[in-house]
């Protein structure tokens, strides 16, 4: 199906494309792609709640945790647990965006479709599936502890000060979009240290790097501005959610600024969910993705 966010973009970014995006995408999950999902052990899904506000969470598990059952259908061995802000949202079918991502190899799948909860297991029926490219991805290899044991749960408005440094420190993010009938995304973003900014307690900035084109991300933000977004500390396993609503920038001016910067984000915070230990497993930081673009120092 066409999508007229995507085809806006390309449109004003010069492409001519046939079918580049969503609808040259396709259902299906290709053997090597069963093959990839089966070697995993993160995920990031992405789903709204009854409101509308979309979020964005981690599912983790040994390798085999995640399967493709047939050609249409993936099976995931995790649901999000209590407190996460998609906890309990698939007891009834609706839209999922799932990134599996391998950072050690700079590897990562995109599956969109429809999913609900089967027992413990969320089962996920396909309705696109497509591999990108390892652009911004920065190296991180699973590292030897104990799990993560899950703690608090803080619910908040706006952002700590404590949650405006991590941001400012993320060197990755992800972020969950959706439009009406069209399906929802969820998708990665990274960059170095500061590459995202805190412009207040409720607002944030990021720039958008030169990506595949296909706009997906930003297609879906020009349709429906509201989003979430995933902030993880790799190392203390804590998650940090982020619901709200977002603006694309390409006032030349002020993009021309940002060292890369196709066009810049900016991002209005409507709720905070903070889970202590959300990310179970440790993960040692390998290196940064060597075409990252510079930041700025404030």
């Amino acid at each position: 199906m066409p999508h007229p966010g995507e085809e806006e973009l390309q449109s004003r970014a010069g492409l001519s494309r046939q079918a580049w995006g969503s609808a040259g995408v396709g259902a299906t999950i290709p053997p090597v792609a069963a093959e990839f999902l089966a070697e995993q052990r993160f995920l990031v899904i992405a789903a709204t709640d009854d409101a509308g506000a979309a979020w964005v969470s981690p599912l983790s598990g040994r390798p085999g945790f995640t399967h493709a059952r047939d050609e249409r259908t993936v099976v995931v061995g995790r649901l999000p647990a209590t407190g996460d802000p998609l906890a309990g949202r698939f007891g009834a079918e609706r839209d999922i965006g799932m990134i599996a991502i391998e950072p050690a190899r700079r590897r990562r799948m995109r599956v969109n479709g429809r999913a609900r909860r089967d027992g413990d297991h969320l089962v996920i029926h396909t309705e696109q599936v497509y591999s990108n490219c390892p652009k911004y991805i920065q190296t991180r290899t699973p590292s030897e502890g104990p799990p993560h044991q899950r703690g608090a749960v803080t619910v908040t408005r706006e952002l700590t000060a404590a949650q405006q440094r991590w941001i400012v420190a993320a060197d990755t993010f992800f972020i969950g979009t959706y439009a009406a009938g069209l399906g929802i995304d969820a998708s990665h973003r990274g960059g170095r240290p500061g590459f995202v900014t805190v412009t207040g307690d409720d607002r944030i900035v990021w720039p958008e790097y030169v990506g595949n084109s296909m706009f997906m991300t930003m297609g879906n933000l020009l349709l429906e501005p509201r989003c979430g977004l995933l902030f993880l500390d790799w190392t203390r396993g804590h998650t940090l959610h982020l619901t709200g609503r977002a603006r694309l920038d390409e006032d030349p001016e002020r993009v021309a600024a940002v060292p890369g910067a196709q066009r810049l984000v900016d991002f209005r915070v409507d709720r905070v969910v903070e889970v202590a230990g959300g990310l179970p497993d440790r993960w040692a930081f390998g290196e940064f993705f060597r075409h990252n673009p510079p930041v700025l120092s404030a």
